[in-house]
């Protein structure tokens, strides 16, 4: 059984054979990105720790980040999750999912960005 993570928009599907992950995006007035690094296990989700490269409106990194060579480092609240819901749309930058030994890629090559709606669940195969 291989553990990695389901994606699914409509009646798209894609499986990603992998542990962990980083999911990245450029906010879109702004024009920062933000990191978020997680980890399979038990079923679930890990958020185990989030960065910002910059900061600016509506964009203030949480109390306690740390920042380092310019860019806040800080662990999340919410740091489980069963599943990540992400609006997606063709007028702003795609996700990138960055995966450990790999370059980084657009989540739109595995899911069309104009498919809506993209869940990003842990799964297996």
């Amino acid at each position: 059984m291989t553990i990695g993570i389901c994606l699914a928009a409509g009646a798209v599907h894609a499986f990603i054979a992998a542990g962990q992950f980083t999911l990245a995006w450029t906010h879109s007035i702004e024009k920062i990105r933000w990191e978020e690094d997680y980890r399979v296990a038990g079923g679930m989700l890990h958020l185990d720790e989030a960065r910002i490269r910059g900061s600016g409106a509506g964009m203030e990194p949480p109390a306690g980040a740390l920042l380092i060579d310019g860019v806040w480092h800080y662990r999340p609240a919410v740091r489980e999750l069963r599943e990540l819901r992400l609006a997606r749309s063709t007028y702003t930058a795609d996700y990138e999912l960055c995966i450990p030994g790999a370059p980084c890629k657009s989540l739109a090559s595995w899911i069309p960005v104009d498919a809506g709606t993209t869940l990003v669940a842990p799964c297996s195969r």
